[in-house]
């Protein structure tokens, strides 16, 4: 079931969205603004982000979520420009459309829904937006949404300020709904339309990344109405665990480990292993114990560390089947033999390959595929054979290019 997405995108989470379907070998299109004639730059601000790889729209940040694509420019102020998407819609066969800018741009571009329906009406319309369209000109990026649904709140020291997460989760959780209800509303059409008896139904899809990070507030939101004092009840915690005692990143004599102890028998085991006896008091046994005694258990576990490295703390803790993990770089989880060899590759323009990032889980699909990808796609660097496969010719084109449509 290889389909194609059509994506009018930029920035992280819908680019992130399309890169899952193009490990699944479908076709998708980017389609992006031209090239500004001033500067030379257009499209995608994040192809002019991170490492230089020799090409200017072709910078490193941008690589990762946009291997395995194709790319056109439109512009779709112009009158011509929207006639243009609703032909490669209707020409190539468009499954999926799907777009990241501000519902009030919808209608002014020409890519809402009822519009492109119009086109094929069996078309899956999805639209990933800061709030949704109930407010059509709100703005919104990961770090701001952080901090405006509660994550930053929760995260950092007690008694610093508050903390951006270390990875742009708001983006990812949204890109990875995205997926999810394309995905469903295709298994819809298979289930309902797809008999031959009637024509699919076409779908639209709102993606609001507020309310995708208000929904992984599972751990803190639900503990609203069970409490009577709230005061402490979301005090950032740094690495503590909020519930459970004790559970913290502690120094070995050569790095970190964070250590997380789940139950009172996981603590007994913890207070009979060489360095650690001296833990065992009568009003730790318990959960509740050791939180009232949290500072001088951390102090304790801290010293009995003093003696051991990372490996050899993990290896006493591995025999004795208590969760305990080394605080890795980003380095050394490149070197995971299961993130290593489940790696996505592209060779970029200097003809090295590169290995980028493990596939989110393995299927029969993915384990029968080559994971060496096309590297992410110049700016416009497909227009001529797409807008040819349409049905334009070489004259068309050159016009469409100078009454910058194109």
């Amino acid at each position: 079931m290889k389909k194609t997405i059509l994506s009018l995108e930029q920035a992280l989470t819908l680019p992130y969205t399309t890169q899952r379907f193009a490990q699944l070998g479908w076709r998708v299109i980017r389609v992006e603004s031209p090239p500004d004639k001033k500067s030379g730059r257009g499209g995608d601000p994040n192809r002019y982000i991170g490492e230089d790889t020799g090409y200017d729209d072709l910078h490193s940040y941008y690589i990762a979520p946009n291997i395995g694509k194709e790319a056109i420019t439109l512009n779709l102020r112009k009158e011509n420009g929207q006639r243009l998407l609703k032909d490669i819609i209707a020409k190539l066969g468009v499954d999926i459309f799907m777009c990241n800018t501000l519902p009030k741009r919808y209608k002014q571009l020409g890519i809402d829904y009822e519009t492109l329906s119009a086109v094929n009406p069996g078309l899956i319309w999805c639209g990933i937006s800061a709030f949704g369209p109930d407010y059509p000109e709100a703005a919104g990026y990961d770090p701001a949404l952080q901090a405006h649904l509660g994550y930053m709140y929760l995260t950092g020291e007690p008694d610093r300020d508050p903390l951006l997460c270390g990875l742009p989760l708001i983006d990812l959780k949204a890109g990875d709904e995205a997926f999810a209800q394309v995905l469903l509303a295709l298994l819809e059409q298979q289930t309902s339309g797809g008999n031959g008896v009637a024509e699919p139904a076409g779908k639209e899809i709102h993606i609001s990344m507020a309310q995708c990070a208000a929904s992984w507030l599972i751990t803190s939101l639900p503990q609203l109405e069970f409490v009577e004092d709230q005061s402490q009840l979301f005090k950032r915690s740094g690495n503590e665990h909020r519930s459970f005692i004790p559970c913290n990143s502690y120094p070995t004599k050569d790095g970190y480990v964070y250590l997380a102890i789940g139950n009172d028998s996981q603590w007994e085991k913890l207070t009979q292993i060489k360095s650690f006896k001296h833990l065992e008091k009568p009003a730790r046994k318990t959960n509740q114990g050791r939180k009232e005694d949290k500072e001088a258990i951390y102090a304790d576990i801290r010293m009995g560390l003093q003696n051991y490295t990372t490996a050899d703390f993990i290896q006493v803790c591995s025999e004795n089947n208590l969760a305990v993990a080394p605080v890795n770089s980003i380095q050394d989880v490149a070197g995971l033999d299961f993130v290593r060899k489940n790696m996505v590759r592209t060779e970029i323009p200097s003809g090295k390959i590169r290995n980028l990032f493990p596939v989110a889980a393995r299927t029969d699909f993915l384990n029968q595929q080559d994971m060496t990808l096309k590297c992410a796609p110049r700016l416009g660097e497909h227009n001529t054979d797409i807008y040819k496969e349409i049905g334009l010719q070489d004259d068309d084109i050159l016009r469409l290019r100078n009454e910058e449509v194109i």
